[in-house]
């Protein structure tokens, strides 16, 4: 296990104790308590004898999503008994339920706009973040797509983690910069330090304006009625530094033109030879200009799953297009 990994989870195992400790001195009857700060020691012994994150059955690594959501496993996915591998897929159902949940409303009319999306996990959850989130005490709304670092339960608990923060953040009616701003410290202070997150978000207006800001995601395609253009980044990922300032594009959409924003499941598909890329999504929207947005997700999806040729996803894929329809 990398050393900076191990450091952050020494860091959580030390803090858990801490609280623990503290919680059992004012505790009646801490048994249970007892119990669990047992665990957290051996957990700490394992790491200064450098076996943690090593299965005590097949002596082989234990998944690191795992250990990200639960640091105190000592049994990789392989050596699980019947009991253990049912609770887990009860567990991954309920999760896969509540990310679902957790999703905006698709095919949204609003203030002249369109807005659909696709959202497909590559396994049964995903480190996409996709979401629109409208403001009652603002005309236009807010617009977000992301992608976690890393793949399964942690990438989709960090995922969720956004959710609450943009959604808790948005009320506050930040400028676009300083929402980004906060979100990106209050990522940095509860997630660990191998993990950082990609991400477009904008705000779009009732007069066809669009903020847009570009945190060092897969670049968005603005369709034009002449032309197709990219639209570069303007910072780098949330979650690296606890200090960054964001900046961002404005551009304007007339009637039939659209914004296009996907995950990189999207171009990075692969046919067993070669990337779907970035040429090929705009070959697509430029053959599709003028059509509804939820027709221009489909005809994206229905490309690359013609490309793939019945080739298993290898990561999440998410597409948003959001079109101006006055």
């Amino acid at each position: 296990m990398e050393t900076v990994l191990l450091n952050d989870f020494k860091a959580q195992l030390t803090e858990r104790k801490s609280k623990l400790e503290t919680t059992i001195a004012i505790q009646n009857e801490p048994k249970h308590l007892l119990e669990l700060l047992h665990e957290v020691d051996l957990a700490l012994e394992r790491v200064e004898a450098g076996t943690y994150g090593i299965c005590e059955i097949c002596h082989g690594p234990i998944e690191e999503d795992r250990l990200l959501v639960d640091p105190l496993i000592t049994v990789c996915l392989g050596d699980l008994n019947a009991k253990q591998q049912r609770a887990l897929e009860d567990d991954l159902e309920l999760a896969n339920r509540i990310q679902m949940g957790l999703l905006p409303k698709n095919n949204i009319v609003k203030d002249g706009w369109e807005i659909s999306y696709y959202y497909s996990p590559a396994g049964v959850v995903s480190g996409d973040y996709c979401d629109v989130i409208m403001n009652k005490n603002e005309d236009g709304f807010l617009f977000m797509l992301g992608d976690v670092t890393g793949k399964g339960v942690a990438a989709s608990m960090l995922m969720t983690q956004m959710h609450a923060v943009f959604h808790s953040l948005t009320y506050l009616n930040f400028p676009l910069s300083d929402l980004l701003k906060h979100a990106n410290r209050l990522f940095c202070e509860s997630s660990i330090n191998s993990h950082f997150m990609t991400l477009v978000c904008g705000r779009a207006n009732k007069d066809g304006t669009i903020e847009l800001s570009n945190a060092g995601h897969c670049l968005p395609v603005l369709m034009k009625k002449f032309d197709i253009v990219t639209i570069d980044s303007t910072t780098m990922p949330i979650g690296l530094f606890y200090t960054l300032d964001y900046s961002f594009n404005k551009v304007r959409l007339e009637k039939g033109e659209s914004l296009i924003l996907y995950s990189d499941g999207l171009s990075e598909a692969f046919d067993g030879d070669s990337e779907y890329g970035e040429e090929k999504i705009k070959k697509i929207i430029e053959s599709n200009y003028q059509i509804k947005s939820k027709h221009l997700v489909e005809a994206l999806r229905n490309d690359v799953r013609e490309f793939m040729k019945g080739n298993s996803m290898k990561d999440d894929l998410t597409i948003m297009v959001i079109s101006r329809s006055e």
